[in-house]
């Protein structure tokens, strides 16, 4: 039988995930102190487009801790460090060089984490690389601030040191430095990624692709562990996933489509099917045609609400309301996700 829904590896990546939220909002802090502080216009505005890039990636990266289904905390170390960092960006003893100084270290830190992250990914399964993919929009812009943060530095050093500004061509230098790693990265990157633009077809979507890849990965691996890990995701992915949409969207497309009541049928079916797979061994062969029934109820299941219910959310719901489904039922999955993890 599955004799567990938690894998090690996929909870250490989830709470790495959770340090990367929580740095990435001792950043934000920050820059909102910098911003107050710094009375150079040009280096304030540097500040405040580093702001807008990571209020929109705090956003990215918790619909990726969603998307990726494992609610965690940080290590307590971590929090340890953000509480120290917090505190030492709010003594007054320090300069301001020496706390942009600082900040550039935790910019390459994050950097770190979020590479961390998808070389873990590219070790632990094919669905966490594509859960995580949002990331590269936040991996980059966090690289090309730490090459603002180096042109701010000789700025401030230069200034603390002479009392005298240096050569203003640092920012040419600046904008240079992330043109050439816009180079390097730029296939790997859309930049314009900001996915708190999506909409609920968008986050659905994601969610069937990943299930479909977890389903891929059971069906071609002969390691019994492994299977167990992949097994593991999937059942909890697909629970999350189709409670949220019977608490979100089934209510919300009721009115304008008929077959409302047989997608939560065929939702209801398939949670009996998940449970039956976990009192059976990885390597039977009653597992591997279960998990052929599951393979086949959800390639329906998604065909109809892509096909016709998508269609249906189209013709019926503005764009600002396919977007506020979406934060709903991201929401949703959040808490649902949590309720998970507390029963471990």
């Amino acid at each position: 039988m599955v004799t567990t829904l938690t894998d090690a590896k996929r909870e250490a990546i989830g709470q790495k995930l959770a340090t990367m939220k929580s740095v990435q909002q001792l950043l934000i802090e920050t820059e909102q102190m910098f911003i107050r502080e710094c009375n150079v216009p040009e280096i304030r505005q540097q500040f405040q487009e580093m702001l807008d890039d990571d209020n929109k990636n705090i956003g990215i990266i918790d619909t990726v801790i969603t998307q990726y289904g494992i609610q965690s905390q940080p290590k307590e170390q971590a929090t340890k460090m953000i509480d120290l960092a917090k505190e030492m960006m709010n003594k007054s003893d320090l300069t301001f060089y020496e706390k942009v100084a600082q900040h550039e270290l935790l910019k390459h830190g994050q950097v770190m984490s979020g590479l961390l992250v998808h070389k873990a990914a590219q070790v632990v399964g094919a669905d966490v690389e594509a859960a995580i993919t949002p990331l590269n929009t936040v991996n980059f812009e966090n690289r090309a601030h730490q090459e603002k943060l180096k042109g701010i530095l000789e700025y401030l050093g230069t200034q603390e040191l002479t009392g005298q500004a240096p050569d203003q061509s640092i920012w040419g230098r600046v904008q240079d430095a992330i043109a050439a790693l816009s180079g390097v990265m730029g296939s790997a990157v859309t930049q314009s990624s900001d996915k708190s633009d999506m909409n609920i077809q968008d986050v659905i979507r994601m969610d069937h692709q990943k299930a479909k890849t977890l389903i891929a990965e059971i069906e071609n691996c002969n390691d019994s562990q492994k299977i167990q890990e992949y097994f593991g995701q999937l059942y909890k992915d697909l629970s999350v996933h189709s409670e949220a949409e019977e608490q979100v969207l089934y209510p919300q497309v009721r009115s304008f489509y008929d077959d409302t009541q047989n997608l939560y049928n065929e939702q209801a079916e398939l949670k009996v099917v998940l449970e039956e797979l976990k009192s059976l061994s990885p390597t039977s062969a009653l597992f591997k045609d279960k998990i052929k029934q599951v393979k086949d109820m959800v390639n329906h299941h998604t065909r109809e609400e892509e096909n016709d219910v998508f269609a249906v959310i189209r013709r019926n719901f503005s764009t600002s309301e396919q977007e506020q489904l979406a934060t709903q039922f991201k929401e949703a999955k959040k808490q649902l996700q949590t309720q998970m993890a507390s029963q471990k």
